[in-house]
């Protein structure tokens, strides 16, 4: 059964929790695709996704903000509030947890896991290209574990994206966080087939690798052993592609082709009216 429909069997919202974990052990593995807003969000549940995350670099871009320097935790916190009572599983990309204390992080998973969230990535990348101590990391993931004992921990190592030590750091990174209570391990930037396959065999969790257009396709990475795929911000990178693309064919006088959801469509996307919410309008474009 694909991972969208095992948890759209029934009603997932009956136990949240249990639904999103049972997605990393179905016949193939969770894609998972990252939102930036609630349209974005919207539109990919309404594609069938059961399942979605959001995209720190989306979410810190469009409020213009750094990404990964803990400067986004409100807005990833509103976007939460926004997201997390709809009718999909909702992880979020917490960066490092926003902060260096184990309990402050605990805290922003206490307030995630309170308005419906149910998965959490806590990377141990610095926007300085180092990494954070495996210890302290390790000392997070089990503060969140603590506070929240139901949340989906990701517990995600950038030893490959920044190219940080040696496989052996990433085995060890990988072994700690296990041992702090992470239900699931990320490796972005780890493409390499063989040390795929050869990790999942080490790990007692569920392994995430990012989907890469230059990498392994999902079919691969299932027959690797691969649990959770995720398009990070490919997504939203390629939607703000696209926006360019077509201001300049525009300006150019060139023809635009392809296909764009029309403004009713993106209307339907929004949440039930509310008395506090102006009513619909309409336009003829």
């Amino acid at each position: 059964m694909p991972p969208h429909e095992a948890a759209s069997a029934g009603n997932p919202r009956r136990n949240p929790v249990t639904a999103f974990a049972a997605l990393h052990h179905a016949d193939t593995p969770l894609l998972l695709p990252n939102a930036w807003d609630h349209a974005s969000a919207a539109a990919l549940a309404a594609q069938g996704f059961a399942a979605i995350g959001t995209t720190s670099l989306g979410v810190a871009a469009a409020a213009g903000l750094p990404d990964g320097a803990a400067a986004t935790r409100d807005a990833s916190l509103a976007l939460a509030l926004a997201l997390g009572h709809g009718p999909f599983l909702l992880s979020v990309d917490a960066e490092g947890g926003f902060g260096d204390d184990p309990q402050d992080v605990a805290e922003v998973a206490v307030e995630l896991a309170a308005v419906g969230v149910v998965g959490i990535n806590l990377e141990d990348g610095r926007p300085d290209g180092t990494l954070v101590p495996a210890g302290l990391h390790a000392a997070k993931i089990a503060a969140v574990k603590s506070a929240v004992p139901g949340l989906f921990v990701n517990a995600r190592t950038d030893t490959h994206w920044l190219r940080a030590g040696d496989e052996r750091e990433t085995d060890r990174r990988l072994d700690a966080y296990q041992q702090a209570g992470a239900v699931g391990v990320f490796v972005p930037g780890l493409c390499d087939p063989p040390r795929i396959a050869a990790l999942v065999e080490t790990l007692d969790v569920p392994l995430n690798i990012l989907y890469s257009p230059t990498g392994p396709s999902v079919p691969v990475l299932a027959d690797l052993g691969v649990r959770r795929i995720s398009l990070g911000s490919l997504l939203y990178r390629r939607a703000l592609g696209a926006a360019l693309e077509t201001a300049a064919l525009i300006r150019a006088g060139h023809p635009v082709e392809g296909t764009a959801p029309a403004y009713g469509e993106v209307q339907a996307l929004v949440q039930p009216e509310r008395p506090d919410r102006p009513g619909p309008r309409t336009a003829s474009w």
